[in-house]
């Protein structure tokens, strides 16, 4: 991980364009001029018909509709090399109808704008989700691998009572481990051929799973099963190298979730909006400022909250007394009262997380009306960032704030 940087997440689609192309490179440029180091998006993989890219079809195939150039050339000797060099997964891709064409040119694109970040100091990091949707191209060409008896989701948690039916299919983890968890390791390697960090989406899941039984019409009957835990990852790092991973330790997250993530040396999720809780002002969270750790990432919040603004001003009057302590505590300039997500980007550049990452949402200071996705719920995914909206005066108000906490 980055020593003592920072950086926002913005998918893609959230773009002005809602593409790669001249805004993805106006908000690298953006980035540099604001000091930061990481441009964090959510998965580039195929959405579902919500816009959801956590249950893509495909886990190794990018979405056509981020391409600049959805027409540009692509020869038979282009196709063959990329067949040549994806082989474990392009087949499977073009029997579910895909057309491996726009996965050239999306290799073509998406590899100069990660030149283009480079050059300017801006590294990219990914998303990997940890399942992929039912009846896709996975499923289709290893069926093996994945079970029928049971779905995808959580308990009920902080989101939602009724906890979440994701409804993906759950993997036959004996399956997997006795190909020496191929599928898994291929899926990285590809991860990692775009992007210079990834977030791992549900990292719980590796420890254990909530498994619902088929045709349950909420999460709640579910149960936990037993992950592949270290397993898994060792199998990646020998076959890949040291794997540059952020583990998604959120939710209803236990001592063996920890035990494994800090076996391996991920750093987790710290989230600010978690933080302040009335009912744990005796014994603070993982996520208040004073249990934080150096070898984690904090965030004002992710693409699951609200906005800090709209966090903020649903906020009950001994949450917001506890944030405001916490601000002082910091240091904070900004005004949370007039300002909260501002005060907020400052509490976490001045964490001692060895990275901070803020939604470009927070930077706007922008309302629950731009908020990218709210979990148990159908749509969303559609919050799309003006043209100009990130200016030079907010790049400088960035960056000075960037400069102070020692995050250049």
């Amino acid at each position: 991980m980055l020593p003592h940087a920072s950086g926002v997440q913005l998918h893609v689609t959230s773009l002005p364009d809602g593409r790669l192309g001249d805004s993805a490179r106006a908000f690298v440029d953006w980035l540099a001029a604001a000091g930061q180091s990481v441009w964090q998006v959510l998965p580039v993989s195929v959405p579902d018909e919500h816009h959801s890219p956590y249950k893509s079809p495909s886990a190794f195939a990018a979405s056509p509709a981020l391409l600049e150039h959805p027409d540009a050339p692509v020869s038979d000797a282009d196709l063959e090399a990329f067949r040549e060099r994806e082989s474990y997964w392009t087949g499977s891709w073009e029997s579910f109808g895909g057309d491996l064409a726009d996965q050239v040119r999306f290799d073509r694109e998406w590899g100069a704008l990660r030149d283009y970040a480079r050059e300017r100091g801006v590294r990219l990091m990914g998303d990997v989700p940890v399942y992929v949707a039912p009846d896709g191209a996975d499923e289709r060409a290893w069926p093996g691998y994945f079970r029928d008896d049971a779905v995808a989701g959580v308990p009920p948690d902080a989101y939602t009572a009724e906890g979440q039916l994701w409804g993906n299919p759950l993997y036959d983890w004996d399956a997997v481990a006795a190909d020496d968890y191929r599928w898994w390791v291929e899926r990285l390697r590809r991860t990692f051929a775009l992007f210079d960090l990834v977030r791992l989406d549900h990292f719980r899941g590796f420890v254990a799973y909530w498994a619902v039984p088929a045709g349950d019409a909420t999460a709640k009957g579910g149960a936990w099963e037993p992950g592949p835990g270290r397993a898994l990852f060792d199998a990646a790092t020998a076959a890949l190298g040291e794997l540059p991973v952020l583990a998604e330790d959120l939710g209803d997250i236990d001592q063996p979730v920890h035990d494994l993530r800090d076996d391996l040396g991920y750093p987790g999720m710290a989230v600010l909006q978690f933080a302040f809780d009335p009912e744990d002002e005796d014994e603070p969270g993982t996520h208040d400022p004073v249990n934080q750790l150096k070898h984690q990432v904090v965030y004002t919040g992710t693409h699951d909250n609200d906005t800090v603004c709209g966090w903020w001003a649903d906020a009950e009057p001994a949450r917001r007394a506890l944030a405001k302590a916490a601000l002082a505590e910091a240091g904070v300039t900004a005004d949370p009262d007039v300002e909260p997500s501002w005060a907020m980007i400052e509490l976490a550049l001045a964490a001692r997380c060895d990275l901070a990452m803020m939604q470009a949402q927070d930077v706007l200071g922008l309302g629950s009306e731009a908020r990218m996705n709210a979990p148990g719920t159908e749509g969303g995914w559609a919050w799309r960032m003006e043209p100009g909206a990130l200016t030079p005066a907010l790049a400088a108000r960035l960056r000075a704030l960037t400069e102070a906490a020692g995050r250049l």
